[in-house]
Order: structure tokens, then sequence, then C-alpha cells
């Protein structure tokens, strides 16, 4: 009995994933048919489908799990200590000042292997 409750909703949320597609792909070739309407009023169009795409998509037991992801991401990003201004700047200055540090390395050595090979080639 339980299998054939699972089978039921899987085919039921496979027909959902379809109809989204549908929709978005009625959506794109709407969009081409009907190049002569304007692009306003077809950016509209193609907007309100994908939405309604989209809600029938979360309906379903995949899309369900995307939304709680969403949910529990929110809820994580909160959790993060962003750095203050002060960090950011003396962070940002290290960087810097590493990236110059290196560049005059690398253009010294460049000087120093271009001049011992112009006194190896003459």
């Amino acid at each position: 009995m339980n299998a054939k409750v699972e089978n039921k909703e899987f085919s039921f949320g496979l027909l959902k994933w379809a109809i989204s597609l549908a929709l978005v792909i009625g959506a794109i070739v709407g969009n081409s048919l009907y190049a002569d309407i304007p692009t306003l009023y077809r950016v509209l169009a193609i907007v309100a489908t994908v939405v309604v795409a989209t809600l029938v998509a979360a309906t379903t037991a995949q899309g369900n799990a995307f939304w709680e992801l969403l949910k529990a991401s929110q809820v994580e990003l909160r959790k993060i200590v962003w750095p203050t201004t002060q960090e950011v700047n003396q962070t940002s200055m290290l960087v810097v000042a590493v990236v110059i540090v290196t560049a005059l390395i690398l253009w010294g050595l460049d000087a120093l292997i271009g001049f011992g090979a112009e006194q190896v080639i003459g």
C-alpha cells in the first residue's frame, strides 16, 4: 500500500516538473513568436510565467527541500561575524603591500635574467 502512494506521489511530482518545464519553454517560444509585441509586455509575460513555473516546482518534494535549504542558509548567514571596517582596511593594505613587494621581486629577477641573457648572447 505504501509503495503505491510513493509511486503516485513520484509520478505527480514528475508531472509538476514537466508542467514547470513546459511553462518555461512556452515563455521562450512565445517570446520569439511574438517579437512584434512591445518588449515590456513580453518581459512581463516571461516574468509571470517563470514565477508560476517556480511556484509549481516549489510544490514538489525537491522544490520543498530546496526551499527548506534556502531558509536554513538564511539562518546560517545571520550567524556570520563580518569584519569591521578597520579590519577590512588593514587586510586590504597588507594585500597591496604584498603585491607591490612581489612585483618588485619579479621585476628585479626579470632585469637580472635579461642582463644575464644579454651578456651571454652579446
